[in-house]
Formats: C-alpha cells, structure tokens, sequence
C-alpha cells in the first residue's frame, strides 16, 4: 500500500495539531493510614508528656481469721506508674511560581493548591510511618530533632521476639516500666508466623485485662494469617445459576480469647504484627495540622504545612507484638 502522491498526513502538520491533555491527574499511591485512623485523638501540653498507668495487685486466695484483729496491719499498696513520650515535628514546604500559577493549567485551577493537598496526604502517611514503628523515643536537642517512639517500642509486656531476642527497655531501666522506651528490641532469630503464634498474642492480651480486637499487619503477614487453617473447612453456598467464588483471604479471626479484625496496613514494618486494642492508643497533638503563609521573598508564593504530635500509648499491656517474622 501506498499515499497519493502529496497527501497532508497527521505527521506532516504536527504543528497544527492541538494537543489531547486530559484534565484527571492519575495517582495511585495510598494514602489510607489504618493506624491513625483506629487510634484515639488526644492533646498534649509539652513537648515531652506524660501520663500515669496503673495496674491491680495479682489475685489471691487469703481467707482470714473470724474476728481478725486489723489494728496495725495494711495491705501492700503500689504506687502509679508515670511514662512519659516526646513529640516530633513533621512538615512540608510547597513554593510554586507567580507564573505557574498565572498560565492556564490541565488538572487544576491552583497549582499551589494542588501540591498543598498532595504534601498533606505525604506528611500523613510520614505520621502513619511514625506511629507503626519501632523507633524509640529522643528528647532531642539544638542538632538532634526530638523523635516519638512508635507503637512496636512501647510494647513489653507482650512481647514475643524469635529465638535469643528481647523486649524494648524503658528509659528507667530495668523490670521498672517508667519513663518511655529508650532502647529498642532485639528482634531475634527470624521465623514464619503461624496460628500458634497468633493465638499466643490474643491470649496474652486476654490474660493481662485487654481485648485484642485489632491486628495490624503488612501484605506478608496478611496472606500468612488468610492461610491459617483453623478448626474447619470454609464454605459458600452458591445460589442456582450464579458462578461460584474463590475464598481465599480472612478478615477476622475467630480464637478462644477475642474476635480480631485483620486490617492490612502498608505503612508496617515487615517483620512483626501488633494484636491488641485501639482504644488504649491515641496521637497526642501539641500542634495540630496546619498552614502556615511563609515570607514572600521572590515571584511565588511559599507555604509550610506542619503537625508536632507524639505517640500516646495508654497502657501498653492491653497490646501484644509477634516480632521476628520472615
């Protein structure tokens, strides 16, 4: 096949040719942060903040003599527990251009609105980050910023590492659970996580007074607790005339102790899960999410979008932590 001789093509008058720009920006990164989300909301007052944690005497079987004497005799009394985080800094800078914003745009009609809401949803999931990690807490300093400690390094009590691993140690050292965690956990000898495995953090919460009713885990960790066997076999009835499905992943878990929704979060770190409940968990806001208009000193408009905020966790037995998992 061939043209008639001097026919105009596409490719002969690209200059005429208006460009087709659609007006839809295309984005696919998540920005769904299930850890702030599920945690509570709370207010802090100082850049290091504290709370009490307090815990009742183990149970006892003690009759005692039929008009028992009790001048002189009180039972032992153990004082609160003060703990205590830091709050870290998190923030954005957007500059756009006089012209930018001036010339005529595909997607948007602000181009510094744009990147404003795009830089509030990356500091978002920079706090998800935060919050679901293992970083301890630093009070920080003129060269050093302050940092809050995450989740997996407040968890003690509960912790189960993998062969020759350790717990996270409190700044006070020691069994004394004071202060807030200082050194990090040893993860140990990695390994698989399995039911068993599962079940021992739910029981773990159970025993110590808590409902886990929450497990926050990564990609890995989710399809490794969708293959969990179980006690029986999973089926469906299928309706006549409708196609049959394929069940192969698990959003709760039913055990002895609690019912556990699984919730896949992909700010997690990969190697561990968290079982417990939300409701001991919260963000603590020194400043909350705001804008602030920086100095004009060129052609263009400058903006800071900033939080301080630190990890709260209320009580760290209420929450159990599988660490050391391939």
């Amino acid at each position: 096949m061939a043209l008639i001789t001097n026919t105009m093509t596409r490719y002969d008058a690209s200059r005429s040719v208006r460009e087709d720009l659609s007006n839809i920006i295309y984005n696919i990164s998540p920005v769904d942060c299930p850890g702030m989300a599920n945690f509570g909301r709370d207010t802090a007052r100082q850049t290091m903040f504290e709370w009490q944690v307090d815990t009742l005497a183990a149970a006892a079987n003690t009759p005692v003599l039929e008009g028992d004497d009790i001048s002189g005799y009180t039972d032992p009394r153990l004082p609160t527990t003060r703990v205590n985080n830091y709050t870290q800094i998190n923030r954005k800078v957007v500059t756009v251009s006089g012209t930018l914003e001036a010339v005529d745009k595909a997607g948007m009609n602000s181009y510094l609105a744009y990147e404003l809401a795009k830089a509030a949803s990356e500091m978002k999931r920079d706090m998800e980050l935060a919050t679901m990690g293992k970083q301890v807490g630093n009070a920080g300093s003129n060269s050093v910023a302050r940092a809050t400690a995450g989740i997996g390094a407040w968890i003690i009590t509960n912790y189960q590492p993998g062969a020759t691993g350790t717990a996270p140690v409190m700044s006070s050292g020691g069994a004394n659970l004071n202060g807030y965690p200082a050194t990090a956990a040893v993860p140990g000898t990695p390994r698989a996580l399995t039911e068993a495995l599962f079940k021992t953090a739910q029981q773990n919460v159970w025993v110590q007074g808590g409902d886990p009713k929450v497990a926050f885990v990564n990609a890995a960790q989710k399809i490794a607790i969708s293959g969990f066997t179980g006690i029986a076999t999973r089926y469906r009835d299928v309706p006549s005339g409708q196609q049959a499905e394929i069940i192969g992943a698990a959003d709760t878990y039913v055990g002895d102790f609690a019912t556990t929704a699984i919730i896949a979060d992909r700010f997690m770190p990969t190697d561990c899960v968290y079982v417990g409940d939300p409701e001991f968990a919260a963000l603590a806001y020194l400043r909350n999410f705001q804008t602030e208009v920086m100095a004009k000193t060129a052609d263009g408009e400058k903006r800071m979008i900033l939080a301080e905020w630190g990890f709260k966790m209320r009580q760290q037995r209420s929450w159990a932590m599988i660490d050391a998992l391939t």
